[in-house]
């Protein structure tokens, strides 16, 4: 059998049409098919692979790493040089209120991580999330989902969970039960809806109010993504626990959840060993994500993105597109009809463009490219886009 067949036979399926595209290679923002076939990768893994593909910088460093150690011992149990100085480069990213990391395998760990730190420092156990928002496919995860088309199997999941509209005035549902709110500031897979800044301050006054704690999901926009290191730079509201993941490793798996020491001390006793994990944190994935850090502050790559994302915006003009939406290199191309978004997107694979569409909108073509994108890249593949709307009309 060939590779793929093999692949649909012995890897387990999410669905029963799978994109299947073999990839033997990738480098810079292309992705290599197994006849040579290039694609320029306009979605980075979902948000991972925003340094590109084959960092130098990055390689050297996982190959370093490798070579000197690799797993030694469980998370926080041994002091290990890449955790250690990857946590003190964050650090120096964000607000002093924002200095003890807790390393995890994943976006979704990272979360579940949050909500135990939640429930143990407040000692409730009622959390509000966002309509329309997702945190991860595990169950804890999955709760902070309202869709029941994606969760309604999977039920019973963790009980007192509250959902809000971010265009809700009415915040009463964050009480004296919650121990917190898990919010977006950009709603990724609803299409990429920024969350207003007011509303994020007024529901981080509401749990000043009433004591919950409030977690605001970076997994997509960290490092970058949106113009600055963080979305919620961007507002006047800093959280009292921020989830990191995707790009974070630089092409590895690696999250996190970062908090204040005080509250994250919740977790060393009664009882000890609150969270813990064999793999997170691993030194190779840390040394990885350390690399990939330091060449981002030394290429200032970040800096571009406003640039970058004008293009994008100033380019993608038809009439089939109904709004280009979003923030930084987050961006949702809108054509109000789902069939046709699924046709485009289809001969934009077949035009050598990779492109993808929303968990929760169908109807919006996904553009996350690396941020390393060139604006020769982003101009042809905007004229790619285009030529494939005009295909199917005007």
């Amino acid at each position: 059998m060939n590779q793929r067949q093999l692949f649909l036979n012995s890897v387990a399926q999410t669905s029963s049409a799978p994109m299947a595209l073999e990839i033997r290679k990738a480098k810079g923002c292309y992705l290599i098919d197994k006849n040579g076939k290039r694609y320029l990768d306009l979605i980075s893994g979902i948000a991972v692979s925003s340094l590109g593909h084959g960092n130098q910088s990055v390689v050297n460093a996982i190959s370093k790493q490798a070579r000197t150690y690799m797993h030694t011992m469980v998370y926080g149990e041994h002091i290990q040089a890449p955790q250690v100085q990857l946590a003190q480069k964050l650090k120096k990213l964000l607000p002093p209120t924002l200095d003890s990391v807790y390393f995890v395998n994943s976006g979704s760990e990272a979360i579940e991580g949050a909500m135990k730190l939640a429930k143990r420092y407040t000692g409730r156990s009622g959390f509000v999330a966002c309509s329309k928002s997702y945190h991860g496919s595990s169950q804890g995860a999955m709760s902070l989902m309202d869709d029941d088309f994606f969760a309604a199997k999977y039920r019973p999941l963790l009980p007192n969970i509250s959902f809000l509209d971010q265009h809700q005035k009415n915040l009463e549902c964050i009480n004296s039960d919650t121990a917190a709110v898990i919010l977006e500031v950009v709603q990724a897979e609803k299409g990429v809806y920024v969350t207003n800044p007011e509303w994020l301050k007024k529901v981080s006054e509401r749990c000043n109010e009433v004591g919950a704690l409030l977690i605001f999901d970076e997994i997509q926009t960290g490092m970058g993504r949106t113009g600055t290191w963080f979305a919620f730079e961007q507002t006047e509201v800093v959280p009292d626990v921020l989830v990191l993941a995707k790009s974070l490793g630089a092409g590895l798996p690696l999250g996190c959840f970062i908090s204040s020491s005080l509250i994250m001390e919740s977790l060393q006793s009664n009882p000890p060993l609150g969270h813990i994990t064999t793999f997170g944190g691993n030194p190779v994935s840390c040394a990885g994500a350390l690399a990939g850090l330091k060449w981002m502050l030394k290429s200032k790559i970040i800096d571009e993105v406003k640039t970058k994302s004008e293009l994008f915006l100033k380019l993608l003009k038809h009439p089939l597109i109904k709004e280009v939406r979003g923030k930084g290199l987050m961006l949702a191309i809108d054509f109000n009809d789902s069939s046709l978004n699924h046709r485009i997107i289809d001969r934009c694979i077949e035009r050598g463009l990779h492109v993808d569409w929303f968990l929760y909108n169908e109807e919006s073509m996904r553009i996350c490219p690396p941020l390393i994108i060139s604006e020769k890249q982003i101009t042809k593949a905007c004229k790619v886009i285009l030529e494939v709307c005009s295909e199917f009309g005007n």
